[in-house]
């Protein structure tokens, strides 16, 4: 069977997760700390990051753009990534903005900040970082909204990787408690469409020692 090595907490490695899982690909989830930096996994992925994919005949895949591409490559029967040129364009683009942006002006400086800093003792979380973190999550918000309004699926008419972009990493930020969904009831009304799917089931099963996530994170219905 394929394995997956992933952090639960990881916006990266719940996107293939859930790709995976669309696609109904079976899976064994491996927990890697990278952070010790094993040299057997360094021989896996020199960069040391999650998510790495084994496939069953050995093929080694590291990153997850990369993984998302050759899973839609290798298994085109449940398409994320749309036939048409223009919405194949604007899916890569979100994707690129949700890994890249996103998690560079929120997630990034929440779930840093907030979790691995401390479990780390790397020393206090930075008051700057998380009101900057909240500031630029609350304009996401309101972006994923608009594109909600405007259109089926975030990239277009049909449910897409970049669906699944998103929704990573705001099920990162879920968890623990940071969402104010309030901001936007659109981007509320899409993320709870995606948390009904199959494919998001076991994203809403994680759990981690030392942290509750809040009541409505399992709730389908908010």
């Amino acid at each position: 069977m394929r394995i997956l090595y992933h952090l639960p907490l990881s916006p990266y490695s719940r996107k293939v997760r859930m790709v995976l899982a669309e696609k109904r690909l079976p899976f064994e989830l491996r927990a890697e700390k990278i952070w010790e930096r094993q040299d057997s996994y360094l021989e896996l992925n020199p960069a040391c990051t999650v998510p790495t994919l084994i496939e069953d005949n050995g093929l080694v895949i590291p990153d997850s753009r990369v993984i998302c591409e050759y899973l839609e490559e290798a298994y085109p029967d449940t398409a994320l990534i749309s036939r048409a040129q223009p919405e194949r364009v604007e899916t890569r683009r979100l994707v690129a903005w949700f890994d890249e942006k996103f998690y560079q002006e929120a997630t990034r400086n929440l779930y840093w900040e907030k979790q691995l800093k401390p479990a780390l003792k790397l020393g206090s979380p930075d008051a700057n970082a998380l009101r900057a973190g909240y500031a630029n999550l609350k304009q996401h918000l309101l972006y994923i909204g608009w594109l909600a309004e405007h259109r089926r699926w975030l990239a277009g008419s049909g449910l897409s990787v970049a669906d699944f972009a998103a929704a990573a990493q705001l099920s990162t930020l879920d968890f623990m408690g940071d969402v104010d969904w309030s901001v936007s009831p659109a981007a509320k009304e899409w993320y709870a469409r995606i948390k009904s799917r199959p494919s998001f089931r076991a994203i809403l099963s994680d759990r981690v020692n030392g942290m509750t996530p809040p009541p409505h994170y399992t709730d389908l219905d908010f």
